[in-house]
């Protein structure tokens, strides 16, 4: 497949051109988005060189350009309690239907404007983790200005091993190779201290091997507050240290922000600064945008799921969508499999199957 390719790494910035006679196809769930399924369409109509199947109510979806067709699908389980059983059940729910129509080949990879539970079952369900992962992982891009970095995993898994700790830092190292364009990327442990004796028993032994792993750029452990501080290209965690530690950045970040707007509007003074420093604010502020990045990527799985927040507006699905495809270009499921066995860190066939844990599964 001839592939025209453009990335700037620092804000990972995504252009996609296709001279291939077959473009990839993005199956889109629609359900569960903030802003309805319309504007995730509108999303869909902006992506370039790529086919998007939309999976959703029709009637809510509206026109849709030649390049983007519509299953009406109205059917969700975004909000259901226990997502694993709702897939389950539910074969004729939106996100179910897109999975299926890419562990089917009608479509390359998934991208999902609803809850991560049931896009995590679903994809889990449907995909299958890549052969020799113990568990997938959710990967994201977190944007800090000039020094990105890939955050996993952030929530799929809330208890690990090492192993898998261990998985999840040549995973975060190939999307970055093949989606970003780092070369040789910086891979760290968050832990609370920099010395490789600090952190659980877990992360200590994850430190261990990756220390000695030949061909891996591990760079040790880096501590919470050095995460935005451009030590490392991709950092990895438990789930539920990723995600308290996701949250934590977001949560900060907002407040910060909202400091700043509070702070440029309270006198006449500050307003007269304020309109001087807006052309860098609003630089700062793109730079920071979540939706700049597409969302969430689920790595160790066989094809490419990519979760958007739920709250993104139609640029935030396009960027999303737009990942999804350069996700299969550069053949991340591939290259991740490749890593993880020249590393000798694929799980043993003779080793009991681990079950892949789920959000909100009982």
């Amino acid at each position: 497949m001839a592939v025209a390719r453009s990335c700037t790494c620092t804000t990972l910035t995504i252009t996609i051109t296709s001279t291939s006679s077959t473009p990839v196809t993005v199956a889109v769930d629609v359900n569960g988005a903030d802003l309805g399924p319309a504007e995730v369409a509108r999303g869909a109509a902006h992506a370039e060189g790529v086919r998007v199947i939309l999976f959703g109510p029709a009637a809510e979806i509206g026109p849709v350009p030649s390049h983007v067709s519509v299953v009406d699908a109205p059917v969700s389980i975004a909000k259901e309690a226990d997502p694993a059983r709702a897939v389950r059940r539910t074969p004729e729910a939106s996100i179910v239907r897109a999975v299926a129509a890419v562990s089917g080949g009608e479509a390359d990879a998934l991208v999902s404007g609803g809850s991560t539970g049931a896009a995590l079952a679903a994809a889990l369900f449907g995909f299958k983790r890549v052969r020799g992962v113990h568990r997938p992982a959710l990967a994201i891009m977190i944007p800090v200005p000039g020094k990105p970095f890939l955050l996993l995993d952030a929530g799929a898994n809330v208890e690990v091993r090492p192993e898998m700790l261990v998985q999840f830092a040549h995973m975060g190292a190939a999307f970055m190779e093949a989606v970003a364009g780092v070369s040789s990327p910086r891979v760290a442990l968050l832990a609370n201290g920099t010395e490789a004796t600090k952190g659980t028993e877990i992360v200590v032994a994850a430190h261990s091997v990756l220390a000695a792993t030949p061909g891996l750029n591990f760079v040790g452990n880096v501590e919470g507050f050095a995460i935005g501080s451009g030590e490392a290209d991709v950092i990895v965690a438990d789930g539920f240290t990723g995600n308290v530690a996701l949250k934590v950045m977001e949560g900060a970040s907002s407040v910060l922000l909202g400091a700043v707007r509070s702070a440029a509007t309270s006198s006449l003074r500050s307003k007269v600064g304020g309109l001087l420093l807006k052309p860098a604010l609003r630089g700062l502020r793109d730079d920071l945008d979540p939706e700049e990045q597409g969302g969430a990527v689920l790595l160790g799985l066989r094809h490419i799921g990519v979760v958007p927040h739920g709250s993104f507006g139609a640029r935030g699905f396009t960027r999303a969508i737009e990942v999804a495809a350069r996700g299969v270009r550069e053949d991340v499921a591939g290259r991740t499999h490749a890593r993880l066995a020249e590393a000798g860190a694929l799980r043993k066939p003779a080793s009991s199957e681990a079950v892949a844990s789920v959000p909100d599964e009982s």
